[in-house]
């Protein structure tokens, strides 16, 4: 089957490319409103860009009113947020954070998770979280109205002492954060926790050595 995009609708595309490319890290994105409020909410369409420098990005979707949505909103207005992971412990807590709340409503009440303070941005940090990552606002690419992909700088991250293998050559136990992942039909999600698949990353010298 062969989907052309150019003749799809907008909802149908979202359909295909998020049902196919699976499964997708989760952000539970922490910032703060010009009058203080908290705001969390989750984001699929996220991942690590660079190491050097630290860079993530997230893509941040027009609302229901096709409005820019308030994370979105906030970023460009305060520069600063924190991205947590989110584990099985906190999914349930993470899907409640998608409600399309008004404004004033901050999703951490909301939710029920409890918050600590940052480092070195404004926004805290969700303490249930297995990672917060602390960023500052690089820049963003605009595709469309209301739209936007949000690039940050990572400037410090957090994760349990019991999760840390190695604190020298940070090394973390990957499988112990129990992270999930985002499927398909905006409702399915995949566990971190069940079998591994390893395959050793060969070297040209090894592999001609082996083939001859």
């Amino acid at each position: 089957m062969l989907f052309d995009l150019t003749q799809i609708a907008a909802m149908k595309r979202y359909d295909l490319l998020l049902g196919t490319v699976v499964p997708r890290p989760i952000a539970l994105i922490t910032t703060l409103s010009r009058d203080g409020t908290v705001n969390s909410a989750p984001y699929s369409l996220f991942n690590v860009l660079s190491h050097d420098p630290p860079i993530v990005a997230f893509s941040v979707l027009p609302s229901p009113l096709a409005t820019m949505k308030d994370t979105g909103q906030n970023i460009l207005a305060t520069g600063e947020f924190v991205v947590n992971l989110v584990s099985e412990e906190i999914a349930e807590a993470m899907n409640l954070a998608c409600i399309d709340a008004p404004p004033n409503i901050s999703e951490i009440d909301l939710t029920g998770l409890q918050t600590i303070p940052s480092t070195s941005v404004k926004p805290p940090r969700i303490q249930n979280s297995p990672v917060s990552l602390e960023c500052h606002f690089v820049t963003a690419l605009t595709f469309g109205t209301n739209q936007s992909v949000m690039f940050g700088r990572v400037e410090h991250v957090h994760v349990p002492d019991e999760l840390v293998l190695d604190a020298q050559n940070c090394i973390v136990d990957t499988p112990k954060l129990k992270l999930i992942g985002a499927m398909h039909a905006a409702k399915y999600y995949s566990k971190t926790t069940g079998d591994l698949i390893e395959m050793i990353r060969p070297t040209w010298a090894e592999w001609s050595k082996k083939t001859g």
